[in-house]
């Protein structure tokens, strides 16, 4: 089949345009699904948004009251006159400055606590998931029994054992009980079946590390999501426990935020003037949960990213 030095040259020719390629035909009275999802979880967003967020905004706005002004003008908006710096002053200087060590108990709680139960967790995970023993399922089984076992229905059988170890009323009786955590457990043996690979463990064997060098080299490394995750979980649920230092503790003086918090709301009806402390004290105990969670939400963007794979 022959072909003609023109149609070479066309075909041949840098300066020929190329065709152009077909438009897609208009797709019209088809539903955008896309759009609809994307309004739908957008909404979905907002309203539960809305929920976390405007009980801190009325917080704000409540702590920024005298207690007539707290009864007296909208809820929802400011007063007149702003008395935030004069309720904090009340705050910090009260009975001799009782709430600095209120607060300095439940920062003693949660960094002990949390930090202890989180180590404890990324530990005991990292052997379920990378050790083979008898029994392995048998405690992962009983590890993810206790997830599901309320605070609460622990909390009196634990006020009798502490009573008969004389720990009752002291740091012990609240810092010994925040350091497990029986979901920090389960989530890191997950957690490191699926990051931490069997191969890496075995090469280091095989250059001569030792098995705690491994897991606090390549381990925990590996691990910080979901430690993070732990840690924070352990921090707000030691920040706000409530229950467990109401059985323990009887001595004002070893309270945590909580407690000495509803302390004095239990006052309000005696002295009005409680409000102003209550309302005071409850924004400055939101402070470090909204600042340790800035903080440390980047240690979850850098996890996300570890199993990427570069090209």
């Amino acid at each position: 089949m022959s072909t003609s030095k023109e149609e070479v040259g066309v075909k041949a020719s840098p300066s020929a345009p190329a065709p152009a390629a077909p438009a897609p035909p208009a797709e019209r009275g088809r539903p955008r699904r896309t759009s609809r999802s994307t309004i739908l979880v957008t909404g979905i967003l907002t309203v539960v948004s809305l929920y976390f967020l405007v009980p801190i905004y009325w917080i704000v706005v409540a702590a920024t009251k005298t207690t007539e002004d707290l009864f007296s003008t909208n809820g929802f908006w400011f007063a007149p006159e702003i008395n935030l710096w004069q309720n904090l002053v009340q705050v910090f200087t009260y009975d001799g400055g009782i709430f600095l060590r209120w607060f300095a108990n439940s920062v003693l709680y949660v960094g002990v606590g949390g930090l202890i139960a989180t180590y404890f967790a990324a530990a005991g995970g990292y052997a379920l998931a990378k050790y083979a023993f008898r029994g392995r399922e048998l405690v992962f089984g009983l590890v993810l029994g206790g997830v599901l076992v309320p605070a609460t229905a622990t909390a009196l059988p634990l006020f009798l054992l502490f009573s008969e170890l004389g720990l009752t009323n002291t740091y012990w009786s609240v810092l010994i009980p925040s350091v497990v955590s029986p979901f920090g457990f389960f989530l890191c043996r997950i957690y490191a079946t699926a990051t931490v690979p069997d191969s890496v463990i075995e090469a280091a064997r095989i250059d001569g590390a030792g098995e705690m060098r491994i897991f606090h080299t390549l381990g925990l490394r590996a691990m910080v999501p979901a430690m993070v995750t732990v840690f924070l979980f352990q921090l707000v649920g030691i920040w706000n426990n409530y229950f467990l230092p109401l059985v323990m503790l009887a001595d004002q003086d070893l309270y945590p935020i909580t407690l000495g918090l509803n302390n004095w709301y239990s006052q309000v009806q005696r002295l009005p003037e409680f409000y102003q402390l209550t309302t005071g004290g409850v924004l400055v105990s939101i402070v470090p949960l909204i600042a340790a969670m800035l903080v440390l939400q980047r240690f979850w963007r850098g996890g996300f990213t570890d199993g990427a794979v570069k090209e």
